[in-house]
């Protein structure tokens, strides 16, 4: 860059050089040629004058030795005319070899008692003459001077004109050079500058300088343009990443599409709905291969307004309610609202309903009916009344035992439950159950025993706990009857896992994933026979959710069936709590 802009200076300083040299040779040459000539022409004229008024005093017979005085004085040529044109003396020629000068245009003008003045070529020595003549009686004298003189002068004057351009064309190369390399640095520096912002670096700054010219302006403009270009684009930049943060965090999944048809963007849910994930410029109808999305999102894009259909995505294995709408620019967003969680719990309310319903409707219908016989008159036989009373009180209390256990399940739900958790010894949860309920197991014709345990401290409220301890034994004496119940603690890294064994008949594999749900029954006539309401276990499942940890259950048929949940380590949930 420097070399360029030291060539177009160094052209245009010579180009000013050679216009200056060009216009003094014009102008300043002419009119200092024109003021010489002036000069030696009045010069010339006072001379000649001062030539005649001494010739006019002076015998004719002296005239040559007064040419030559008057010459060398003038330092010109002197001649003396007579009236016909005849020269009678010439400073530098024989007078008698001359020819007449009646015709020269300076003696005419003298004749005439006036100055006379010309310039010509001499036909006697061939050279360039100013002539000037003054009247004289009878005659005229004349001085003529070279004009080569001024030639000479001229030619001077030419050399030290070039002499001087030269110069300058010298001091125009510096000067090009030094201001070459001072514009060429700041603008390599405001190149420089633009070339990052191009890059996208809008952390670019150009120093503007301390000269007061357009090339500081043009940097502190755009030093200016790119500060706010920086604050704008940041200011942008928060604002999308703020969005894309709250579209992240949407359990909904969101998807956008440009004119073209192609994906442009995706949240992190859409990511996880689609099995072989979004691909960032392809094609919708690669994402999203089911038809129902697909028209739904060509409806809006045709349309022009928000459409919204409930579809069955086969691939993600769901229910969506997908909402698309257009975009300004072109394209389309759609935003899918994962229905399925929803179908399920309303699936499961209407289980839970008619499971409910099912459970009130065997111990309610044999109340009234007892109760009903028992009112159109008294059996005669009193064991038989007292029979009937023992049913209705029976179904009585399978229908509080089933209220109790609902209102339990509802308050661990929702919250309502309030749990005192703090430091408790594994053995000593172990301990109470076994204290408290080995007569009673010992009573139903089992046994229990502790098998396994630690002293690590765990995180636990001691009366749920030790609620799921009583439903898990129970389960246990209640289908597997005359074994042994065994309890136990394993340590584990971060958590203690609790088990509640027994030795009976066991669980088939395809009962056991479901055992935890509501009103859910292995045996379903044995479980009502013995008072079951089908709700134990899911308790068991919600408290320790609450406690942080889980529950599980392992079995095979004729080999038993091993129930274990586990709880937190004292120390984990206060390491958790410090950071």
């Amino acid at each position: 860059m420097t070399r360029r802009i030291f060539f177009k200076l160094f052209v245009f300083f010579l180009l000013v050089i050679a216009a200056a040299t060009i216009t003094l040779n014009l102008t300043v040459r002419s009119a200092w040629e024109r003021s010489l000539y002036n000069t030696i022409e009045r010069d010339l004229s006072q001379k000649v004058l001062l030539f005649a008024n001494r010739a006019r005093a002076t015998d004719p017979a002296q005239y040559p030795a007064i040419a030559i005085e008057a010459a060398a004085a003038a330092d010109a040529r002197a001649t003396i005319i007579d009236a016909q044109g005849h020269v009678l003396a010439d400073s530098e020629a024989n007078p008698l070899e001359m020819e007449n000068h009646a015709t020269r245009p300076e003696f005419i003008d003298a004749l005439h008692g006036k100055l006379g003045e010309n310039s010509r070529t001499s036909h006697t020595v061939g050279v360039d003459f100013l002539y000037v003549a003054a009247p004289i009686p009878n005659g005229a004298v004349r001085l003529a001077y070279p004009l080569s003189a001024i030639k000479e002068v001229n030619a001077q004057v030419t050399k030290y004109l070039l002499r001087s351009s030269l110069l300058a064309v010298l001091v125009a190369m510096l000067l090009a050079l030094l201001a070459s390399r001072s514009i060429s640095r700041r603008l390599s520096a405001i190149v420089e500058f633009s070339e990052k912002i191009a890059a996208g670096d809008l952390t670019a700054r150009v120093e503007a300088g301390n000269a007061a010219d357009e090339i500081t302006t043009v940097a502190t403009a755009l030093d200016a343009t790119a500060r706010r270009l920086e604050q704008s684009f940041r200011a942008l930049d928060t604002s999308r990443k703020e969005l894309e943060a709250v579209l992240n965090s949407m359990r909904e999944g969101v998807i956008a599409t440009g004119s073209d048809g192609r994906v442009i963007w995706a949240n992190r849910r859409m990511q996880e709905l689609v099995p072989s994930g979004v691909r960032i410029g392809s094609p919708l109808v690669e994402t999203l291969r089911d038809p129902d999305l697909l028209r739904a999102a060509e409806d809006a894009a045709k349309s022009g307004a928000a459409h919204t259909e409930r579809v069955t995505w086969a691939s993600a294995g769901k229910s969506f309610s997908v909402t698309a709408a257009p975009m300004p620019g072109g394209g389309v967003v759609a935003v899918l609202y994962d229905l399925s969680e929803i179908e399920r719990l309303e699936k499961t309310r209407r289980d839970f309903i008619a499971n409910v319903s099912h459970e009130l409707r065997t111990p309610l219908t044999s109340i009234q009916g007892y109760t009903e016989t028992l009112m159109d008159g008294p059996p005669p036989d009193p064991a038989m009344t007292m029979e009937f009373l023992e049913i209705i009180r029976k179904n009585a209390a399978r229908m509080s035992r089933l209220t109790e256990d609902l209102l339990t399940l509802a308050r661990v739900e929702s919250g309502e439950q309030s749990f005192r958790f703090e430091s408790v010894p594994a053995a000593a949860l172990l301990t109470d159950v076994e204290e408290t309920l080995r007569e009673v197991v010992r009573a139903r014709g089992a046994e229990l025993r502790i098998v396994e345990s630690v002293n690590e401290q765990v995180q636990a409220d001691r009366d749920t706990i030790h609620q799921v301890f009583v439903n898990l034994v129970d389960n246990a004496v209640k289908y597997a009857p005359g074994t042994e119940v065994q309890l136990g603690a394993r340590l584990h890294e971060k958590y203690v896992e609790f088990f509640v064994r027994d030795f009976g008949p066991g669980i088939g594999s395809e009962h056991v994933p479901r055992l935890f749900e509501r009103f859910y029954r292995v045996d379903k006539a044995r479980s009502r026979e013995s008072g079951g309401t089908g709700l134990g276990l899911a308790i068991v499942k919600h408290i320790i959710r609450k406690h942080g940890g889980t529950v599980a259950a392992k079995s095979e048929v004729n080999r038993g069936a091993e129930f274990t949940f586990t709880l937190p380590l004292a120390f984990s949930i206060a390491e958790m709590a410090r950071a």
